[in-house]
């Protein structure tokens, strides 16, 4: 299933994303996509909707360096065990929702990255038993002040702006993320291409990491990490990563 979240005529709405590519139709969801979620009998063709970031975490976790040939390009061996750093909530924003450089930086670059979001609370979940809190999986771009980043010496600054973890465009339930291709283009030029399967930590052991450390909720969201081949954006470009089956996440970048 594919379940998002929408503008519509009546308001704003969790969905589920029905039908062939283009001719899609959103059926609203009655409260919340946990669980075993009911419908309200309302339904609206996609293109008719605005579609937004397709959940609004609690807190978002990221890892970094969790591929051997991104840390590579950034100067540093390939971390033993998983690199975690959070990112505000307040840094998402969903699809076609400007990417908005902050002055005091003078590069800002884009991370594509393969998403997971939490579908149950959980604490301490053995890696094989992963899949059992995971409610889907979706596109995300972790968008860095590259040098802030370098600057401070820790990520919170350069990570948290406002508009600074694009996620969509849906949440994909039936998934299997072990070896599915992502990429990242820049004005339509390929920029990153890389498969999850080269992930340094997987999917389940990111999430054992994790919850050993803090408790997880419905909807949050854990960034896996980026492969090699960041790189910085102006405004006037437009940044989209795709993520085999699941789809494409497209924002264009201004100036504030």
């Amino acid at each position: 299933m594919k379940l998002g979240r929408v503008a519509s005529p009546d308001g704003v709405a969790f969905v589920a994303v029905e039908g062939p590519e283009g001719h899609e139709t959103a059926r609203e969801i009655a409260e919340h996509p946990f669980g075993d979620p009911t419908f309200t009998g309302r339904t609206w063709k996609l293109a008719d909707t605005r579609v937004l970031a397709p959940i609004l975490a609690t807190k978002i976790i990221a890892i970094g360096k969790n591929y051997a040939a991104h840390a590579a390009e950034m100067g540093s061996e390939a971390p033993a065990d998983p690199v975690i750093f959070a990112k505000p909530n307040t840094s998402i924003i969903g699809p076609g929702v400007p990417i908005v450089r902050p002055p005091s930086s003078e590069r800002v670059d884009f991370e594509g990255e393969l998403a997971v979001v939490i579908g149950r609370p959980c604490k301490d979940v053995p890696a094989a038993k992963a899949d059992d809190v995971i409610l889907g999986y979706t596109v995300a771009n972790d968008v860095t002040a590259r040098d802030q980043q370098a600057h401070d010496g820790q990520w919170t600054r350069a990570k948290g702006y406002d508009t600074f973890c694009p996620l969509g465009p849906w949440i994909e339930t039936e998934f299997d993320p072990a070896d599915v291709a992502i990429r990242t283009e820049l004005d339509g030029v390929e920029k990153q291409s890389s498969r999850t399967s080269l992930m340094l930590h997987s999917v389940g052991d990111i999430i054992e990491w994790v919850s050993r450390v803090m408790t997880l909720l419905p909807g949050d969201v854990i960034l896996t990490g980026t492969p090699e081949g960041i790189g910085p954006m102006v405004a006037g470009q437009s940044v989209s990563v795709s993520v085999e089956g699941i789809g494409t996440l497209t924002n264009p970048v201004v100036d504030k």
